[in-house]
C-alpha cells in the first residue's frame, strides 16, 4: 500500500478553506483513478489549543507506480491545479511505503 498525506497549513480564513476543501477539493480527490482509500478531517486538539494543521487529507493506492499514474492522469493534473485556488497558505505533503503491523 502506497499513501499520501497532505497536510495543511492554517489559512487566513478557515471557514472560507473548509467550504472549498469540502465542496470543490475534495471531489477532485475522490475521482482520482484506482485510489483505494481517501479521507480527511479538519484537525483539533483535546486542549483547544491551536493544532500543528487545519485539515490533513490521506489517500491510498496499491502501490506506488498506482499513485504516480493516478497523480499524473487528468483528474490528479486538475486536482494538483485546484491547490492553487485554497491553498495560499502552503501545505507539507508526504509519501509513504505502508508497513502493517496488525
Amino acid at each position: 500500500m502506497y499513501r499520501l498525506t497532505a497536510s495543511y497549513h492554517h489559512p487566513a480564513d478557515r471557514d472560507a478553506f473548509v467550504t472549498h476543501y469540502r465542496d470543490v477539493h475534495a471531489k477532485l480527490a475522490a475521482k482520482l483513478p484506482n485510489v483505494r482509500s481517501f479521507s480527511w478531517g479538519v484537525c483539533e486538539t483535546p486542549d483547544g489549543s491551536t493544532p500543528a494543521h487545519a485539515l490533513v487529507a490521506v489517500i491510498d493506492w496499491d502501490s506506488k507506480e498506482a499513485a504516480q499514474a493516478s497523480l499524473g492522469s487528468e483528474e490528479g493534473q486538475a486536482a494538483v491545479a485546484d491547490l492553487d485556488n485554497f491553498a495560499q497558505a502552503g501545505m507539507d505533503m508526504e509519501f509513504q511505503e505502508l508497513t502493517r503491523e496488525v
